[in-house]
C-alpha cells in the first residue's frame, strides 16, 4: 500500500533531492570550481570598496559600477604585483646564499650528530659527501629504465599541474571582474531562490554570517600586515639577510593559527643556523618571535579581530584540515566561510534546544 504523501511533501522531497544532486555535482566539479571560488572570496572582500566608489558622484552623474570595479581591481592587482616585486628580487639574491651555506650546515650537523648516531649503531655521514653516496646507493638499486620512467612521468605530471595553475591564475581576475560587476544581482537571485517560508530566518542567518566573516577577515588582514612589518623589521635589525621574505611570509601565514606561526618560525630558525655561528641567531629568533606572539595574542588579535567574533583558532585549524581532506584545495577555500555558516547554525540550533520541551522537561 503506497504511503499517503501530500502534494507539499512530494514537492519538498523533489526539491530536496534536486539540491542533493546539485551538491554532488559541485563535489564532482571541485577542481574546476577552484578559480571561481577564489574569485568569489575575493569579490566578497573587495565588494565594499566597489560599493563605496559606486556611491560617489562625478559631477551630476553617479560613478558607473563598471568604472568602480575596474579601479578596485587595478588597485588590488597593483598591490599584489608590488608585493611580488618586493619579495622576488630578494629571493633571487638570498636563495643562492642559503644554498651556498648548506654544505657548511651539513658539516656542522655531521660533527654534532654523527658521533651520537654511531653510538646508536647508525653509520651515516650527514655531510654532502655522505649524502651523495647515500643517493648513489639508492639509484644504483633501481634499473636505469625504471629511473627514467619515473623522471619522465614526474615531469609530465609537473608540466600538467603548472599549466593548470596558469589557467587558474588567468581565470581568477576574469571571474572576479564579472562577480563584482553583478554582485548584488547574484545575491538577489540567491535570495529569490530561498523558499518564502524560510526567507526571514535565512536572511537573518546570512546577516550574522556576513558580520562574522567581515569582522574576522578585515581584522585578520590588519593583523597580517602589522605582523609582516614587525617580523621584517625585527629580522632586519637582527642582521638577517633574508629578513624581508621570511618576515612577509611569516606575517601572511599567521592567517592559519599556530601552524602559520610555526612554519614562519622554522624558516627563521633555518636562516639563523645557516647564516650565524653560535647561538646569536637562534637567540635573536627566539626574542623576535616570542615578542611577536605576545603582540599578536594580547594586543593585535583582541583589538583588531575581537574575541566576541567567536571563531576559535582550533575550530579554524580543524575546518582547514577537514575541508581540505574532503574537497582538496577547494575545501581549503571554503573552510572559513563554511565554518562561519556552521557556527551561526550551531548557535541557532543551541538556542532552539535550550527552549525545547526535551531540555526543559522535569
Amino acid at each position: 500500500m503506497p504511503l499517503p504523501f501530500t502534494p507539499d511533501q512530494k514537492q519538498s522531497a523533489f526539491w530536496l533531492a534536486l539540491w542533493c544532486a546539485f551538491l554532488l555535482l559541485v563535489y564532482a566539479l571541485g577542481p574546476v570550481l577552484t578559480p571561481f571560488l577564489a574569485a568569489a572570496i575575493l569579490a566578497y572582500a573587495l565588494n565594499g570598496g566597489v560599493d563605496v566608489l559606486a556611491s560617489r558622484r562625478l559631477g551630476r552623474w553617479r560613478t558607473p559600477r563598471v568604472l568602480a570595479v575596474s579601479v578596485v581591481m587595478l588597485l588590488f592587482l597593483a598591490t599584489v604585483t608590488a608585493l611580488v616585486l618586493i619579495v622576488l628580487p630578494v629571493l633571487q639574491t638570498e636563495i643562492p646564499l642559503l644554498l651556498a651555506q648548506i654544505p657548511a650546515f651539513l658539516v656542522y650537523l655531521d660533527n654534532v650528530l654523527s658521533p651520537r648516531l654511531h653510538d646508536m649503531g647508525f653509520k651515516i655521514q650527514l655531510d654532502s659527501t655522505g649524502l651523495r653516496a647515500l643517493l648513489s646507493e639508492q639509484f644504483a638499486g633501481a634499473g636505469s629504465d625504471e629511473i627514467w620512467t619515473t623522471v619522465l612521468s614526474s615531469a609530465k605530471v609537473g608540466s600538467t599541474r603548472v599549466l593548470g595553475w596558469l589557467v587558474t591564475l588567468l581565470l581568477i581576475p576574469v571571474a572576479l571582474f564579472y562577480l563584482l560587476l553583478d554582485w548584488h544581482k547574484l545575491l538577489g537571485a540567491v535570495s529569490d531562490a530561498v523558499p518564502r517560508r524560510y526567507l526571514v530566518q535565512t536572511t537573518a542567518m546570512a546577516h550574522e554570517v556576513n558580520v562574522l566573516l567581515a569582522q574576522y577577515l578585515r581584522g585578520q588582514l590588519l593583523v597580517m600586515l602589522v605582523l609582516a612589518a614587525y617580523y621584517s623589521a625585527g629580522l632586519t635589525i637582527a642582521g638577517f639577510d633574508v629578513a624581508l621574505p621570511v618576515g612577509i611570509v611569516t606575517g601572511l601565514l599567521v592567517f592559519i593559527p599556530y601552524i602559520g606561526f610555526g612554519l614562519g618560525l622554522i624558516l627563521a630558525l633555518i636562516a639563523a643556523m645557516l647564516q650565524f655561528t653560535g647561538w646569536a641567531g637562534l637567540i635573536a629568533v627566539a626574542i623576535i618571535y616570542g615578542c611577536g606572539q605576545l603582540l599578536e595574542g594580547f594586543f593585535l588579535t583582541p583589538r583588531l579581530v575581537g574575541e566576541r567574533i567567536g571563531l576559535n583558532p582550533l575550530a579554524v585549524i580543524f575546518a582547514l584540515l577537514a575541508f581540505g581532506q574532503l574537497f582538496g584545495f577547494v575545501g581549503v577555500l571554503l573552510a572559513l566561510p563554511a565554518s562561519a555558516v556552521l557556527m551561526v547554525a550551531f548557535r541557532h540550533l543551541r538556542h532552539h534546544y535550550l527552549r525545547s520541551s526535551f531540555y526543559n522537561a522535569g
